[in-house]
């Protein structure tokens, strides 16, 4: 039989940057690299064009300071590293498709001047329709994007000039933690639409020191606790719902130290937004750790509330939200609106708690009401960050700030979208889901497809004391922005292999279907890919919706039956869907390692014909 499968053997990330990094080391040290002849390695890490590595020896001890020429010089970036003898020195802020100038200065010492060229942006990164800002507002720092639909992770200066980005689709939530370091969502995925398998620790330069996996994967959010310890946002995949479960993971293990499961505080159903599903009842895309209270605050979308539960209880303490059609029992935990211009949020993103206890979040403010014959359209809609003063003794709510409100349509989000908290009267507000079709406000979530009549945009505002400092526009829908320095105290480059933490799930089999050998290959309509990575195997392919099929590992006589979801409806979960196809036909199935030992042959069953796909993988 023909073999109608292609089979790929993806090497793992964490290992191709370990070659690479022990190539540079390796050519480094064969050659006599000193300042006035240093070693540049564009690229070194593989995943972020818009960096590189300088290294060279001096015979003393010494500072360098290095300066990325901007093309304007307000657009320059500079840092000073540690005094040294070797000097391993990474390089950010390079501008795409240019002949970068770059100053090597030493402490007190000779000058050097280099340059780097670097290649074309990726077509990933978002387009620009303008950057304004008060000069000078932005110095060593980028406002950092996040994809929502497609794109790239990608940071703009004040000047609107791409300075770095991510070349594989890292999502969701990017944040600094305490080491410098960044934590994102990986590129792996576990499952449609935007569920991956963890989160990356990496730095500006690429370079990942740590891969954290989790049985139910990671999505929206994570927070680094004062103790280190990792709060992800996950779920149980085997119970049939989603984004309702959270865990404290161990930073140097990747272990599960605590979870939260939101069935033991809100019972499905209560208080459900329009947007709510059997499956994604709560939609949880924030957390947020409160020291001074040990308590937890969750944004629940579909539930069109801020929740907030203690952290060593599970207990509701508090809810933020209209009290409409939630139950009689649950009334004691609302609070009750005082003051004026007093507005409740609508199916909201982000949540922060300021250093006073004031809560706010982004008001995205999708249909605006929690019973169906009020619900507002979004061309007549409006979304806002806000910023709300409770009382936890008398139960009162203030509502002390707002902005957005008054751009109307121009502002509205009907998903994704952040709010950060710079300092009192300092905010950052992102409106990442703008969405119009044939040129007005697109009354659902635009599918993936393309179409010459959509178009999504992103808006990204910083405001201080009520007036806009800073205006990025981007075509695309993009999830999160914040504003990240491109250095920051210890940013020298550490050396050594990455860590893969934590664990992926074991994968849920099903029962062995009745099947006949089909005596021929499989068709290549199904335009089938096998996967095969480290720890796990993926089957890539297309069927007609609704078609009976399962993936069959056989060794032996032994035989393990995965389902494969022909249902389609990948396009329904109204939130960042930056892995989808466009065609809602195609399927990809993945079956972990987990528990699995030795070498297997792979078999499709589909409608009761079973195919032999010629892969053998190993485990």
């Amino acid at each position: 039989m023909e073999k109608n499968v292609t089979y790929i053997k993806e090497e793992d990330l964490l290992y191709k940057q370990a070659e690479a990094e022990k190539q540079m080391l390796e050519e480094f040290e064969e050659g006599n690299y000193t300042f006035d002849n240093p070693l540049v390695k564009l690229n070194p890490y593989i995943i972020s064009p818009l960096t590189a590595v300088v290294l060279f020896k001096t015979e003393k001890e010494t500072a360098v300071t290095v300066t990325v020429r901007g093309k304007p010089q307000t657009g320059n970036t500079a840092h000073t590293f540690p005094p040294g003898k070797t000097h391993i020195l990474p390089i950010l802020g390079l501008y795409p498709d240019y002949e970068n100038t770059v100053d090597l200065q030493l402490y007190q010492g000779a000058h050097k001047t280099i340059n780097i060229k670097t290649q074309p942006l990726s077509e990933s990164v978002p387009e620009l329709i303008h950057m304004k800002t008060t000069e000078p507002h932005l110095k060593n720092e980028l406002i950092i994007v996040t994809p929502a639909v497609t794109g790239a992770v990608s940071g703009f200066d004040s000047n609107g000039d791409v300075r770095w980005y991510i070349n594989i689709p890292m999502q969701m939530e990017l944040k600094r933690l305490k080491n410098g370091h960044l934590l994102v969502g990986t590129h792996r995925m576990v499952k449609h639409p935007y569920f991956s398998a963890g989160l990356y620790e990496l730095d500006i330069v690429g370079k990942i020191y740590k891969e954290y996996q989790l049985p139910g994967g990671y999505h929206h959010d994570q927070f680094e606790m004062p103790n280190g310890d990792i709060l992800v946002l996950t779920e149980d995949f085997a119970r049939g719902t989603v984004e309702d479960m959270l865990v404290a993971i161990d930073p140097e293990t990747g272990a599960i130290k605590k979870t939260w499961d939101f069935y033991e505080f809100i019972s499905p159903g209560e208080g459900k937004s329009g947007k709510y599903t059997k499956e994604d009842w709560f939609h949880n895309n924030a957390v947020w750790y409160d020291e001074k209270t040990n308590s937890l605050t969750l944004s629940g979308r579909h539930i069109d509330a801020i929740v907030n539960i203690g952290f060593d209880t599970n207990k509701l303490n508090w809810i933020i939200g209209d009290p409409e059609t939630w139950p009689e029992e649950k009334q004691k935990y609302f609070f009750k609106p005082v003051g004026e211009n007093f507005e409740w949020q609508y199916a909201q993103h982000s949540c922060v708690i300021s250093p006073c206890g004031d809560v706010m979040c982004f008001d995205n403010g999708t249909l605006r009401s929690k019973i169906p014959d009020k619900y507002i359209l979004n061309k007549d809609n409006y979304s806002r960050g806000v910023r709300y003063k409770i009382n936890t003794e008398n139960m009162t709510i203030k509502q002390v700030w707002e902005f957005g409100k008054e751009l109307g349509e121009a502002f509205f989000s009907q998903h994704v979208s952040n709010i950060r908290y710079y300092g009192e009267g300092h905010y950052l507000l992102h409106s990442g889901g703008q969405q119009f079709y044939d040129g007005k406000p697109a009354e659902d979530i635009l599918p993936a497809k393309p179409d010459p009549k959509a178009r999504r945009g992103s808006v990204t505002l910083e405001v201080v004391d009520g007036k806009v400092v800073l205006d990025l526009r981007i075509k695309g829908n993009y999830y999160r922005a914040d504003k990240l320095a491109l250095y920051t105290e210890g940013a020298n480059l550490e050396l050594g292999n990455g860590k893969k933490l934590g664990s992926l799930a074991f994968t849920e089999q099903v029962s062995a279907p009745a099947a006949k050998d089909a005596g021929e290959s499989i068709p290549d309509s199904l335009m089938a890919h096998v996967i095969e990575e480290s720890d796990r195997v993926a089957l890539k392919a297309r069927f007609e919706l609704g078609t009976d099929a399962v993936l069959l590992l056989k060794q032996g006589d032994n035989s393990l039956h995965y389902r494969i979801d022909t249902g389609g409806s990948r396009f329904a979960a109204n939130s960042c869907m930056p892995h989808i196809p466009p065609d809602d036909r195609n399927t990809l199935t993945y079956v972990n390692k987990n528990g699995l030992s030795g070498q297997y042959e792979l078999f499709l069953v589909i409608d009761s014909k079973r195919y032999k796909l010629e892969v053998t993988i190993t485990c």
